[in-house]
């Protein structure tokens, strides 16, 4: 298949997926300028930043039933309602934030389970991997969120204008996902059967998700103000940090796209953390924003196929009547990391320093072999 077919056949998700990125690329690239309109600390943002996975784990709980009641328009309309709540935070108080994060979260718990269940629909489908390329296109969303709005943040405007401009942005992108059937079939739950049936599968691929956003979406969100306060670098330079992991992560999966048709699973889940693990360390003990660049490169480099492995083994393994529910519970366990990452960076960093907080993502990240390796022997 060329890659044109290729990307042909994963439009839908792919687009859900670059408006995700977008939206959480200018959340990460515009975080100094909330943090400064709000007047608060690290540690106080990271408790702020808490009410955020709790609403989106009730709507990824609640997403089988949307689903199902959204039919061929599910992923759609998830992502309206996803791009809708962004548009708040960069408007509200500091009573209203929380609040304002919690709708953010929701839609964006939503649109997750949509999109990896649709990805891994057409991956056993087709017969063909999708989820690396899905996962770039991510990843190139939230470079290209975080140099707009890094750009805009130059130019003068404040988060209300670039919420609302970037939020916008991600909606035309979402447009694509439109297709003349998207129904996911097997969200809904037969009758009689309860969550236990499912077994540890997702449970298993869920912690290697959680492990790889816990850290990689903790270094993308921290790293502007780690650049900023910590080393003294200008506000593009700041937004320069999550953009360049973000780059390096979506080229390295479109290797990964390739990679992962030849090399066992757990080869790759465990050279990604291995490397993954090699870059953290180098942004906690930088002396500069450009060897704190070369850090987030590097640890882009490795935390690119870990999540996407995960998720594509999840997929594979599950029975197919019980695989679009197998990989919605293992996107509600993985992000549980993508949402509690960044606030809890936030109070170990308000706590112990920035430095120290990208290496316990370095030590979070020795957990991900040990996984790989109970899921793959359960195949």
């Amino acid at each position: 298949m060329t890659a044109l077919a290729t990307l042909r056949l994963a439009r839908p998700a792919v687009a859900a997926f670059a408006a995700m990125g977008v939206l959480w690329g200018t959340f990460a690239a515009d975080l100094p300028d909330i943090k400064a309109m709000l007047a608060v600390d690290e540690a106080q943002l990271g408790l702020m930043l808490f009410l955020t996975p709790i609403a989106a784990v009730v709507a990824m709980l609640l997403a089988p039933l949307a689903g199902v009641a959204f039919g061929r328009a599910a992923l759609p309309l998830s992502c309206t309602l996803m791009c809708l709540g962004f548009v708040l935070p960069g408007q509200a108080s500091l009573a209203l934030f929380p609040l304002a994060m919690m709708a953010a979260g929701a839609g964006t718990g939503l649109t997750d389970v949509m999109m990896n269940a649709r990805v891994a629909a057409l991956e056993n489908a087709r017969g063909a991997p999708l989820m690396n390329l899905s996962h770039a296109a991510y990843s190139f969303g939230y470079a290209g969120g975080a140099l707009a709005t890094g750009a805009l943040r130059q130019a003068g405007f404040g988060p209300p204008e670039v919420f609302a401009l970037m939020a916008g942005l991600a909606l035309l992108l979402s447009l694509a996902s439109i297709e003349a059937d998207g129904r996911i079939d097997g969200l809904a739950r037969p009758k009689g059967q309860g969550a236990a049936h499912l077994g540890w599968l997702p449970v298993l691929g869920g912690a290697m998700v959680l492990v790889a956003f816990m850290t990689e979406n903790a270094a993308e969100n921290w790293s502007a103000l780690h650049i900023e306060k910590t080393l003294g670098g200008s506000a593009t330079a700041g937004a320069l940090g999550p953009a360049l992991m973000a780059i390096t992560m979506g080229i390295a999966r479109l290797f990964g796209q390739g990679l992962a048709s030849r090399l066992p699973a757990l080869w790759l889940l465990t050279g990604g953390a291995v490397i993954s693990a090699t870059g953290a360390l180098t942004a906690a003990a930088a002396v500069s924003p450009a060897m704190a660049y070369a850090g987030f490169v590097i640890m882009g480099i490795g935390s690119s196929v870990i999540a996407p492995t995960a998720f594509s083994l999840v997929g594979q393994k599950a029975n197919p009547a019980a695989r679009a529910r197998a990989v919605a519970r293992a996107t509600l366990f993985g992000y549980f990391g993508y949402f509690f990452g960044p606030p809890l960076v936030g109070m170990i960093a308000g706590q112990f320093g920035l430095r120290f907080a990208f290496v316990f993502a370095a030590c979070l990240l020795a957990l991900v072999p040990l996984l790989g390796r109970a899921i793959t022997r359960r195949g």
